[in-house]
């Protein structure tokens, strides 16, 4: 009884001292994430646009230049893979945006700072010129391709892909990289992947921009602007709706997490109670 009554002790305590810990590192990473200055933030968007615009756009290029080699799953691939990895990379720096629909979108349910929006949006603009830039330098002469986006069909049709593409994409977005219910470890993978599913079906049709810096950069640099408001609404639209649809179907009861820590607890520290009678018995 003796025994039984010193690990039940020893449970309660640990249980306490657990959920602290847990609630002073969520703090810690907080604090941590807002004293990022807003310079730094700035120059991980604009070297992640740029990265992810110079990779994704020349695969296009190469593609048009060597018979079609590179075809559009590599290059849904390239642009899927590209969005991940800077996930990984500077997401803990800037929230690795990339992109004006998801930095409004975010900033119309609070997630980001309001006054960092405008900021944030033209260090993409600049990254996306950049990278157009760079490659037109490149990819001169006969190799010299407009790697910008065009509807295929209808303004109408384009509007309506555009719209739907955006919407998955931030959908996805805002379930895995801000409900504490999901696996935050795996965001850059969902969101990538998402990418590759949208290019594969949309690619054709409008380029599947969903990001309104990855058309005007290019449509800068090559006045080409034929169809350039669908590509600058539309995606705004989607992640807004998709990001405020997201947000009421949302469950806000208890985390996933707290559950998971409180069912390791009950199982990890009987054993250890146990464990300690034993040596107890053995000395």
């Amino acid at each position: 009884m003796v025994g039984d009554s010193e690990s039940n002790e020893i449970h309660h305590e640990v249980v306490l001292d657990v959920n602290d810990d847990a609630s002073k590192n969520c703090d810690e990473e907080s604090g941590i994430k807002d004293s990022v200055p807003l310079i730094k933030k700035l120059v991980a968007e604009v070297v992640g646009t740029y990265l992810m615009i110079f990779a994704g756009c020349a695969a296009v290029n190469v593609n048009l230049n060597n018979d079609h080699v590179v075809t559009l799953p590599g290059i849904a691939f390239t642009w899927g893979f590209t969005v991940m990895v800077l996930i990984y990379s500077v997401g803990h720096i800037s929230g690795a945006h990339f992109n004006p629909a998801v930095t409004i979108a975010h900033a119309s349910t609070k997630i980001f700072p309001l006054k960092q929006v405008p900021a944030y949006i033209i260090a993409q603009i600049v990254g996306s010129i950049l990278a157009s830039g760079t490659l037109r330098l490149i990819f001169n002469g006969e190799d010299d391709h407009f790697i910008g986006t065009l509807p295929a069909g209808s303004n109408l049709q384009a509007f309506v892909i555009e719209f739907i593409c955006t919407f998955f994409l931030m959908f996805v977005i805002t379930g895995v990289a801000t409900d504490n219910r999901a696996i935050g470890e795996l965001a850059g993978l969902a969101v990538g992947s998402t990418i590759i599913v949208d290019i594969l079906f949309a690619g054709p049709m409008t380029g599947a921009s969903m990001n309104p810096a990855r058309s005007l950069g290019p449509a800068i640099l090559y006045h080409e602007y034929t169809g350039l408001w669908i590509y600058l609404i539309s995606p705004t639209l989607g992640a807004l709706v998709a990001t405020w649809t997201y947000n009421f179907i949302k469950h806000t009861n208890k985390s996933t997490h707290d559950e998971l820590t409180k069912i390791e607890l009950t199982r990890i520290v009987p054993s250890f109670g146990k464990s300690r009678s034993v040596v107890c018995k053995m000395l």
